[in-house]
C-alpha cells in the first residue's frame, strides 16, 4: 500500500543514498527539504522530494491515502542505543540520597544502585517484566524512538541474566520497534564474589555466555569497565569470550574517570563506547583510528551531576557521535530523546543539526541498523516522526521538555 504525506514543512535527513554515519563537520550538514513530499509503500520508503516537483512526478506513484502535514516536520524516528528498560520497580529513594549528597559510588558500594535493581528483579516474575518493559518501550514509541537497544545486567546470575534477556526477546515479537539485545552481565559485581572476583568472571565465560550463546539470546555483549567496576584485563577476558560465541562488544567506559575503557574497546573493535565523560586526546586518538563510534548519554550526566563529554572537543578532531537515553532506575529513569537532543545542545554545546545526525543515522549505526534505519532514504524502513506544528527543526531541541510528536509512523503504519 502506498502512502502519500504533503506540504511536509521540513523533511529531515532526506538522503538519496544511506550515509553510512555523520562524523566531524559532517555532523551539521543536514540535509532537508522544505515544503516536500514524502511516498511510502508497505514498510519501505519510495522516494521523495519538493512539492514544486510533485504535479511532474505524481503519475509514477498510486498512493491510498494521503496526509497533509502542513507546518509539521519529518524526520526519522530516533534511534536509542543504549537502554535498561528491563527493570522491577523504581529507584526514587536513591534519587534523594543523591540529593543529600551520597555519590553514585558510595550509594553502590552500600548495596544500592544496580544490586539493588538485582535484589527487586530476582523476585519478579518475567511475566511481570515483560509487562513493566512493555509500557516503557510504548512510553518511548509515543516520544518518537523507533529502534533500540536493551541491555540486561540487571539479573547477575545465571538464571536471573537469562530471565531479563527472554524478556528482550518477548519485547522483540511483540513490538513494531526494531530491538537489539545486548548481554550485559557485567555491570556490577554481586556481593557474594566482592572476595573472589574471578570467579564471578569465570561464572560470565564458562556458565553464561556459552548459554545465552546456545540460545540465541543476544547481539552484543557489553561491560561497565570503569573505576569501582570492571578493569580493562578483565572486560578484556568476557569480550575474549564473548568473541568465541560470536557476541560483538558494545562497552561502557569512562564515565567515573579515565579507565582505559575506550582503549579497550577499540582494542576489540566494539561497536561502540558509551557514556565518556572522561575523554581526552588519548582516548580521541584511538578513536579517530577506529570503526567504533563514541555514545554520549547526556541525561545521565544530568541526573547524577556529572560533567558532560567533550562533545566539541570530540567533533572538533573529525569523530562521529551518537546520543542516547541511557534509559534506566537510578541514573536516567527517561526515554525521551528530544530532552537528550536538548541537553545536548544546551550542556555540551553541540548544533541542532548534530544532534538530530547524533539520535538519528548515528544512533542506527551504533546498532548496525545504518542500512535500514536513520534517515530518510528510498528503500528504507518507513520509520519516522510527524512533528506538531513548529516553527523550525531548531525549536524541537529549543523547546525542551517534552516530546513534539503528532504521530509516529513505524514500519509504514501509523501508531
Amino acid at each position: 500500500m502506498q502512502r502519500l504525506y504533503i506540504h511536509i514543512r521540513t523533511l529531515l535527513v532526506a538522503e538519496k543514498s544511506s550515509p553510512v554515519r555523520k562524523a566531524g563537520e559532517a555532523l551539521k550538514e543536514l540535509q532537508m527539504i522544505d515544503n516536500a513530499w514524502l511516498v511510502t509503500e508497505d514498510d519501505r520508503i519510495l522516494d521523495f522530494g519538493p512539492m514544486v516537483e510533485w504535479e511532474n512526478r505524481k503519475a509514477v506513484f498510486r498512493p491510498e491515502e494521503t496526509t497533509d502535514c502542513t507546518g509539521r516536520i519529518i524526520l526519522p524516528a530516533f534511534c536509542d542505543s543504549h537502554t535498561h528498560i528491563v527493570f522491577a520497580g523504581s529507584r526514587e529513594g536513591e534519587f534523594v540520597d543523591k540529593i543529600n549528597g551520597l555519590s553514585y559510588e558510595e550509594i553502590a558500594r552500600r548495596g544500592g544502585g544496580i544490586l539493588n535493581s538485582a535484589a527487586k528483579l530476582r523476585e519478579t516474575s518475567e511475566e511481570e517484566l515483560t509487562e513493566q518493559a512493555w509500557n516503557r518501550l510504548e512510553e518511548m514509541k509515543r516520544m518518537g524512538t523507533g529502534a533500540v537497544e536493551i541491555k540486561s545486567g540487571y539479573g547477575l546470575t545465571v538464571e536471573d541474566e537469562i530471565k531479563m534477556l527472554k524478556v528482550i526477546r518477548n519485547l522483540k515479537e511483540r513490538s513494531p520497534l526494531t530491538i537489539k539485545s545486548t548481554f550485559l552481565g557485567a555491570h556490577a559485581l554481586p556481593m557474594e564474589y566482592r572476595e573472589n572476583r574471578g570467579a564471578y568472571i569465570r561464572l560470565i565465560t564458562e556458565k553464561m555466555i556459552p548459554r545465552i550463546a546456545d540460545e540465541g539470546l543476544a547481539d552484543y555483549v557489553d561491560v561497565f569497565c570503569d573505576k569501582g567496576f570492571f578493569t580493562p584485563e578483565e572486560t578484556s577476558a568476557i569480550l575474549e569470550c564473548g568473541a568465541r560465541y560470536g557476541l560483538k562488544p558494545k562497552i561502557h567506559a569512562n564515565e567515573l574517570d579515565y579507565s582505559g575503557g575506550i582503549q579497550t574497546g577499540v582494542k576489540y573493535s566494539a561497536v561502540s563506547v558509551d557514556h565518556l565523560e572522561f575523554t581526552g586526546d588519548e582516548e580521541i586518538a584511538a578513536l579517530l583510528a577506529s570503526g567504533t563510534i563514541p555514545t554520549l548519554l547526556p541525561s545521565t550526566a544530568f541526573f547524577l551531576r556529572l560533567h558532560y563529554p567533550p562533545a566539541r572537543k570530540m567533533i572538533s578532531a573529525g569523530l562521529p557521535l551518537a546520543l542516547a537515553s541511557d534509559y534506566n532506575p537510578g541514573s536516567s529513569p527517561s526515554g525521551n530523546m528530544f530532552f537528550v537532543m536538548s541537553l545536548a545542545c544546551i550542556q555540551m554545546k553541540m548544533l541542532p543539526e548534530e544532534v538530530i545526525h547524533a539520535a538519528t543515522i548515528n544512533g542506527a549505526y551504533a546498532m548496525e541498523l545504518n542500512e535500514t534505519h536513520g534517515s530518510i532514504t528510498p528503500g528504507k524502513k518507513a520509520n519516522f516522526i510527524i512533528t506538531e506544528p513548529v516553527p523550525s527543526y531548531t525549536f524541537l531541541s529549543y523547546s525542551f521538555g517534552r516530546p513534539h510528536v503528532s504521530e509516529i509512523i513505524l514500519n509504514g503504519e501509523k501508531q
